[in-house]
């Protein structure tokens, strides 16, 4: 730790710091307002908040949970434009609730975060900056999200290419596509949405698939201005919209949970495929071979047709080599190409993205070394031996069917109620023990094992590389909600910094 590094702001410690400043941030922040918590400071590594949405601006960009669910249940927003909302009006409803709700004034940016310590005689914990200055508080909380730090591929000689090379999620506004020889790599959720935006741009498109996607109808609908001064003017409309769409989303749990419903669904969408796609060896490469939900299901009625364009092809071979001026597949061919775009998604397993992030709990233990085999959390959110630290979509608490949002909020209301039981116990910290985080896990695991997850044939972002799921939750999002709507005493360590000290000596 650097001895030079300055405390920012505070001659005293603040009692929460927040660290990310996209939808997980901005949640927490609230929820400590609403509770008259207002000794917190937000942590921002950019200029602005958004997080994903302020990060991503591709040709296309738009979220594949409907609108009145991709946001908070606390803010409804009745000018939705449609039911599947592009990325510029997720962010500036981020950038609306932020203002509305005061959260620019507690939040500091361009500091980003890079170490955490843990003192067990102070119960305090100290936030390192990659600017040199700290941060010292009593609880922290991890909101930086597992979106966010991209994949990028180690293609050999990639460093020779004269050409143009960006990542979907740092996307250059300022280079021209038409008329350009293009190859993209990657085909997941971001690849399929600007995949058929840039299609009639450009004089060739390659699209290198590695493997398919199941992907479902897009319901483009928009939304009404009648519909909208309703939703605006009679709120109960909107929420029962919202109550709706949850339903909906949720049943899609089903299938997750019984892989041969998950076969029946297959048939339905392979139909899908060869209606969209002419040519039949093109549609037989677009059509998975693995169980329906295995990997994330993806939406949009614009993706398949783009192969029927003359200048569109798909390539199903393994990149061999980039060149001055070409890219080279593993059978031989080559391709010219002008601009690389690498839709390759984002590393998220924290074990790699947070290796530079060092984390130190009680008696020195390192969160690297205890998430050495896998990354495990209770509930997603609390990890044994690093009191008053939480995580938002932390381990296990992401979904394959229904809204992050709602499971963000879930956690956010569990962290406030943690925080506020342990000022009325008169302890300075809180610590899941082991017993309770690891029976959560192993429960966990075993349901996990008879889903599609497991079961599917198929290996996902979902999986570390040994094949444990650690970022799924696998149940329906209201058992979430029933497990993190108070915080059980018994499940956790109550301490105060003189006992700490006692038992310590």
């Amino acid at each position: 730790m650097n001895s030079r590094a300055k405390v920012y702001q505070y001659a005293r410690p603040v009692k929460v710091a927040i660290v990310g400043g996209g939808f997980g941030g901005l949640c927490m922040a609230i929820k400590l307002r609403e509770a008259g918590i207002e000794d917190f400071v937000l942590l921002e590594k950019a200029e602005q908040v958004g997080g994903t949405w302020r990060d991503n601006s591709y040709p296309g960009c738009a979220c594949d949970v409907q609108s009145h669910m991709y946001s908070f249940s606390f803010e409804g927003n009745p000018d939705w434009s449609a039911r599947y909302s592009g990325w510029k009006e997720i962010q500036d409803y981020i950038l609306r609730t932020t203002e509305k709700h005061g959260i620019q004034e507690k939040t500091r940016f361009n500091a980003e975060v890079c170490g955490a310590h843990f003192d067990q005689d102070k119960a305090l914990w100290t936030l390192d900056l990659k600017d040199g200055s700290q941060v010292v508080c009593q609880h922290w909380v991890l909101a930086s999200g597992p979106l966010h730090v991209p994949q990028i591929p180690n293609f050999p000689g990639l460093d020779r290419f004269k050409g143009k090379v960006f990542h979907s999620s740092q996307w250059d506004h300022d280079y021209d596509l038409t008329g350009k020889k293009v190859v993209s790599v990657g085909t997941g959720a971001s690849a399929i949405q600007y995949v058929p935006q840039i299609a009639p741009e450009v004089e060739r498109l390659t699209v290198v698939q590695r493997t398919p996607g199941w992907i479902i109808p897009r319901d483009e609908r928009t939304y009404s201005k009648l519909t909208k001064t309703l939703f605006r003017r009679f709120p109960l409309l909107r929420k029962l919209h919202r109550v709706r769409l949850y339903w909906s989303n949720e049943s899609r749990v089903v299938p997750i949970f019984h892989p041969r419903l998950a076969g029946l669904l297959e048939k339905v969408v392979k139909q899908f495929i060869r209606f969209q796609v002419k040519d039949k060896e093109t549609a037989r490469k677009l059509t998975p071979s693995y169980t329906l939900g295995c990997k994330r299901i993806m939406i949009s009625n614009r993706y398949y047709p783009t192969f029927n364009r003359d200048n569109v092809e798909l390539f199903t071979e393994g990149v061999k080599e980039v060149r001055e001026n070409s890219i080279v597949f593993t059978d031989g061919s080559e391709r010219e190409m002008d601009c690389l775009i690498l839709g390759t998604g984002f590393i998220v397993d924290p074990r790699i993205y947070m290796k530079d992030f060092p984390i130190t709990g009680l008696d020195g233990r390192k969160l690297q070394d205890d998430w050495a085999d896998a990354s495990e959390a209770y509930l997603g959110i609390t990890v044994a031996g690093y009191p008053n630290m939480f995580q938002m979509v932390g381990p296990n608490t992401g979904l394959g069917h229904n809204s992050i949002i709602f499971m963000i909020e879930c956690q956010a209301e569990y962290i406030r109620d943690a925080i506020q039981k342990l000022d009325a116990k008169g302890g300075d910290y809180l610590d899941v023990k082991r017993a309770e985080m690891d029976a959560f896990n192993d429960k966990l695991q075993e349901d996990v094992a008879g889903t599609v997850w497991q079961q599917g044939g198929c290996s996902s972002w979902y999986q570390q590389a040994d094949g444990k799921n650690v970022a799924i939750w696998p149940y329906s999002t209201w058992r979430y909600w029933l497990k993190t709507r108070r915080v059980e005493d018994g499940v956790y360590h109550w301490e105060k910094v003189r006992q700490a000290q006692k038992a310590a000596s």
